[in-house]
């Protein structure tokens, strides 16, 4: 298969009609199914939590799917939630999106990207100096918090239901773990 760059990638045309959504990693389009509710949910939850915070306290802006994090010419992933801080919003790009590695990103696994999640987007994410990488996981109710160290992700904090989990990027953010995820129905 043929590699592609990002600005080849940007000026694809897809059917209004395609269920799927389109990220750029190592010049290869990959393929991902439209997220569940239940993914949707999660995302949404942390971005308004994490949104309001970060904005009332002037530290930046979040960013919510689908922004493309364009890393370099065959790698621009879309992850679920980005967060830039004011030192950084020099890399938005207004017609592009976010050029450059953001202070944070956060994928929301679904069992199809669990693999993907968790090696080849961790990886790209370390290699091109984000700080902060999240993984959340709706199916366990639990957040994986890793920072780069020495250009390597380190486990920082790992949170599940009943929990608390903060950042290390963002001064003074924690969250409790269940304030995220739907709650199942008891049985």
């Amino acid at each position: 298969m043929e590699k592609i760059t990002y600005e080849e990638f940007a000026k694809m045309d897809f059917p209004d009609d395609d269920p799927f959504l389109y990220e750029l990693l190592n010049g290869e389009l990959v393929k991902k199914n439209a997220p569940s509710g239940e993914h949707q949910f999660t995302q949404s939850r942390l971005f308004s939590i994490l949104s309001r915070f970060v904005e009332d306290k002037d530290m930046g802006m979040a960013f919510s799917s689908p922004t493309a994090v364009i890393l370099s010419e065959e790698n621009a992933p879309q992850p679920d939630l980005v967060f830039l801080s004011k030192e950084k919003m020099s890399l938005l790009d207004p017609e592009w999106g976010i050029r450059g590695a953001p202070d944070m990103v956060v994928e929301i696994v679904s069992p199809s990207s669990y693999k993907r999640d968790h090696l080849e987007k961790k990886q790209l994410y370390a290699q091109y100096g984000v700080a902060e990488y999240w993984v959340v996981d709706p199916s366990y109710h639990s957040i994986e918090i890793y920072i780069l160290q020495e250009g390597v992700f380190q486990l920082h904090a790992f949170g599940i239901s009943g929990e608390e989990v903060s950042s290390h990027v963002i001064k003074d953010f924690s969250m409790e773990v269940d304030s995220i995820f739907l709650k199942k129905p008891e049985t």
